[in-house]
């Protein structure tokens, strides 16, 4: 399976995150996962080896600098919050692609990743790597110390196992099932602790395509018609620093730290993923989850949200100082916000509608009056990639005379109410959304769409619900946004394969021949230059045919933590999406509890005394917040 942020980046729902009860369980606790006699590969097929190449150039990397602070200590527990308890803990198949889902990838390592500054190559589950001459094949040597949760060592096996595990029917996931045929062509042994993946073809960046994670055959062993039932809550193995320990459905997932992890004394591992366990619990109302903090049952608290920061925080936990802030910027590709328009609906078939639409979205009211002026409107979809994205793209404007044009243009008039309407058809379309914090926003858009002639209903569904609407194509408008990769990805949410049919991240059902025709030699392109130039025609082209309202951008991470919640002197990286991320690999796991300042804050707490307020404000990477 792919890594999260690094290699692949599967287009996850953003908003927004395998593992629950043991094999084949049903009940609504998991045990344990450990196992004093643990399982081995015995029984299995012996491998082929192949002979390896002579003149092979293994490469390394043992000397960028450590990213991790020598003040970390172990122990604790971080308890955090989500919205709605996942709907599987399957990683693939329906209803695997949830926001939870990041959670569970995160802690399966790939062969390699991406130092989060110096940006290089560095090992994770190989400790060296070689580039063949045809440019399509890469050699990796994998650690002999790499164990599976279960104890059982990670051998050339298990990435075999991928590609017959990816390219199955049984496990229902079209994309994966595409991906792992139709770009990687082999993954080859040469003994148990070598191994080549080769693609289908040569691509630029060869290394984010073919840095594959392993799958544990000796787990799965066969897979059948009964893999999504089967496997539904299954504790399946993993390589990371944790794993889950106990769930009950509905309420609470926890994570537990494995505490003799193979990778704990590695040199991009070391001080890092530090409290013992992680608690996830069910707190279904953002605003409740808010109060959970207040009291110290939770332990750090999301502030991008302007009102958290700029009202909410004036609360005697910050103002006496128990409760800290920072405002950490960072240099990421932006998720694409907005709203996604589905062109199967009739109201959407005329583009001189959609580009009503999107003239009739006052974003830049929102981000001045309710977002504070905190945000900054996103241009397109595929924004922050640098040579990659074409900075010209600009979002349409509100302007309610493009709005009056295009839909006259289009044979429709205002009817009684002042509404758009052609024949029996009334513009009114349902936005669909699941966060109460994002109803001020949507209320703007839908007062000044009104003046526009357009009618907002709007629709708040749990996240759930929402997403399962989504990919099941039932939407009308949908408010959300989708996470990013380190390279821009089209085929997923813009190709005509996966239009029209459910489960598939083309929601607004684009079904453009001449821009699948660009996807495709995008796709195809041996040639990086090429790429660029390919990557910025589709995103004009995307632009042109208007079915995504882009909304904001945020390039900076706002967080309130209870004081015993620590941090390295430089807080976080370039690419820390999150600073208190307790599990990605790339830069997670970068905090810790001080247990001696958590008993001096109760104390100071219940004699009714105080600190100092604390708010930073890091901004030494805002230079590279891409240009607007």
């Amino acid at each position: 399976m792919l890594s999260r942020r690094v290699l692949f980046a599967m287009r996850v729902i953003f908003f927004l995150c395998l593992l629950g009860g043991l094999f084949g369980c049903t009940s609504d606790r998991s045990q344990n996962i450990s196992s004093s006699e643990p399982p081995s590969n015995a029984g299995l097929a012996p491998l082929v080896y192949q002979k390896l190449p002579h003149n092979i150039l293994w490469l390394t990397n043992d000397t960028d600098p450590v990213f991790a602070s020598d003040n970390a200590e172990k122990g604790g527990v971080i308890r955090e919050a989500i919205m709605n308890f996942p709907m599987t803990f399957r990683v693939v198949g329906p209803d695997s692609n949830g926001s939870f889902r990041s959670a569970i990838l995160d802690n399966q390592l790939a062969l390699i990743n991406i130092h989060p500054v110096s940006r290089r190559i560095i090992p994770e589950l190989a400790t060296h790597w070689a580039y063949a001459p045809d440019k399509k094949t890469m050699y990796f040597k994998l650690d002999p110390d790499a164990r599976w949760s279960d104890g059982v060592p990670v051998t050339a096996r298990d990435y075999l196992y991928t590609l017959t595990f990816m390219r199955s029917e049984h496990i229902v996931a079209p994309w994966y099932n595409d991906y792992y045929t139709r770009e990687i062509e082999s993954v080859t042994a040469f003994d148990d602790y070598t191994i080549a993946v080769k693609s289908t073809k040569a691509v630029p960046d060869l290394y984010l395509k073919l840095g594959i994670s392993p799958t544990p055959e000796h787990f799965f062993k066969t897979l059948g018609e009964d893999f999504l039932s089967r496997f539904n809550w299954a504790v399946v193995p993993n390589t990371g620093a944790y794993q889950i320990s106990d769930f009950k459905k509905g309420r609470f997932i926890r994570f537990s730290r494995k505490k003799q992890w193979w990778a704990k004394d590695r040199r991009y591992f070391k001080n890092r993923f530090n409290v013992d366990s992680v608690l996830f619990t069910v707190i279904r109302d953002f605003n409740m989850q808010w109060e959970y903090f207040k009291k110290g049952r939770l332990d750090t608290f999301g502030m991008v949200v302007p009102k958290f920061w700029h009202q909410k925080s004036n609360t005697p936990v910050i103002n006496k100082g128990y409760v800290e802030r920072i405002c950490f910027f960072n240099d990421l590709a932006q998720p694409s916000r907005g709203m996604w328009l589905n062109l199967d609906r009739p109201v959407f078939e005329d583009i001189r509608v959609r580009q009503a639409f999107a003239h009739a979205m006052n974003m830049d009211k929102v981000i001045k009056q309710v977002l504070r002026g905190d945000y900054f409107r996103l241009p397109q979809a595929f924004y922050g990639y640098g040579e990659y994205t074409d900075y010209t793209i600009k979002a349409r404007e509100y302007d309610i005379s493009q709005v009056e044009a295009l839909m006259k243009q289009a044979g429709w008039h205002r009817g009684p109410e002042g509404i758009w309407q052609k024949g029996a058809m009334r513009f009114s379309v349902i936005v669909t959304y699941y966060l109460e914090d994002h109803m001020p926003q949507l209320a703007v858009l839908k007062e000044d769409a009104l003046k526009a002639g357009i009618d907002l209903e709007l629709e708040r569904l749990d996240p759930t619900a929402m997403f399962k609407k989504t990919l099941e194509k039932k939407h009308d408008v949908a408010w959300m946004g989708w996470s990013t990769g380190m390279r821009p990805s089209f085929w997923e949410g813009w190709h005509s394969d996966n239009a029209h049919k459910p489960q598939t991240n083309n929601i607004t059902n684009t079904d453009d021949p001449e821009l699948d025709k660009l996807i495709d030699r995008y796709r195809d392109s041996l040639d990086e230059r090429e790429r660029i130039n390919l990557s910025g025609t589709i995103q004009n082209k995307i632009h042109d045919i208007c079915a995504y309202v882009p909304s904001y951008m945020v390039p900076y991470v706002r967080v309130a933590y209870w004081r015993w919640m620590r941090l390295p002197k430089f807080h976080g990286t370039p690419v820390s999406d999150s600073l208190f991320d307790p599990f990605a690999s790339d830069a997670g796991g970068l905090f810790w509890i001080d247990e001696h300042i958590r008993h001096q804050t109760l104390a100071v707490v219940n004699a009714g005394q105080v600190f100092a307020p604390v708010t930073i404000i890091d901004d030494k990477y805002k230079r590279k917040v891409r240009p607007e």
